[in-house]
């Protein structure tokens, strides 16, 4: 692993990791403001559209909350995919994070979006237990489940990342994750100590240690091993979201994952998630199509 990213001067680390400055769309706050809209609205069309299980509590604090999204024609079993959503851990929620459930539900694919406690309120460790738990208990409590596809955005692909290098006995249950897709994540969080994205998370250089994917990479249980993993970013991704891409998907490769990477061209930070309602994208045709042949 190359920490090339001590070469770059505070003030280039900042502008590298703010996700916002790097759209040829629109400016940074409007980019922000256009990204909440249209996935709060895409969770309210998807509330209306399919089964819905809302705040299911999975854990004893407030927070722990998470939203199941059903087929409409009931089934007696079905692959679930687990949404993490972004945020760098301290912004947005599962109110905007069931935006792509549509084209899942109608082909039998159920959904779970959660809450976790973002900071300054939640750390890193307990960010990481409480996505660790929601799949935990929502496994315990819906066995009908035929197996676990994670997918992540940004911060909630380093959480989708972290949950690989679970150890399961601690939560009591062995999840059947068949596959993994991670967009434009942090795979490495010792540079995010030195921006403003730790003013809040407030990670200390061993927190960002123990948080981060790339170091856990032996850690992962063996039934995981299994597990089809997509890492995929977007073309108007700063290049130190592009180098952390690259470069966790070349340490999984040597350790013999099955792995894939993907650029999706004409795509920023932002619209390579939000285009998931439609079944028609290429991200979301990868997501149907790895769901189909981990089943069959």
């Amino acid at each position: 692993m190359e920490d090339t990213w001590r070469d770059l001067g505070r003030e280039e680390l900042e502008h590298q990791y703010s996700p916002s400055q790097w759209s040829p769309r629109m400016d940074k706050d409007a980019v922000i403001k256009a990204h909440v809209n249209k996935t709060t609205e895409g969770t309210r069309i998807s509330r209306s559209l399919s089964k819905t299980m809302l705040n299911i509590q999975y854990g004893e604090r407030e927070s722990e909350k998470l939203d199941l999204y059903l087929p409409q024609v009931p089934s007696t079993s079905f692959p679930l995919l687990v949404y993490i959503h972004g945020g760098y851990w301290q912004f947005l929620s599962k109110e905007e994070s069931g935006f792509m459930v549509p084209p899942l539900v109608l082909h039998g694919i159920g959904v779970m979006v959660m809450d976790y406690d973002i900071a300054p309120q939640g750390h890193m460790d307990l960010i990481v237990s409480q996505v660790r738990q929601s799949i935990a208990v929502t496994i315990q409590r819906y066995p009908q489940i035929t197996g676990i596809y994670l997918c992540g955005h940004s911060a909630g692909a380093h959480l989708v990342a972290m949950t690989l290098c679970t150890k399961w006995s601690e939560y009591m249950v062995k999840p059947d994750i068949k596959g993994a897709v991670l967009v434009s994540g942090v795979y490495d969080l010792l540079p995010i100590i030195h921006t403003y994205v730790n003013d809040a998370l407030k990670m200390s250089q061993t927190d960002a240690e123990r948080n981060s994917p790339m170091r856990c990479l032996t850690q992962m249980e063996s039934h995981i091993r299994t597990c089809q993993i997509a890492i995929v970013v977007a073309e108007h991704d700063s290049p130190e979201f592009h180098r952390q891409s690259q470069e966790y998907f070349q340490s999984l490769q040597a350790v013999g994952f099955s792995v894939t990477f993907t650029q999706i061209d004409g795509t920023d930070h932002f619209d390579v998630i939000e285009q998931l309602h439609d079944e028609k994208y290429v991200l979301t045709q990868m997501i149907l199509e790895m769901i189909k042949k981990k089943q069959s």
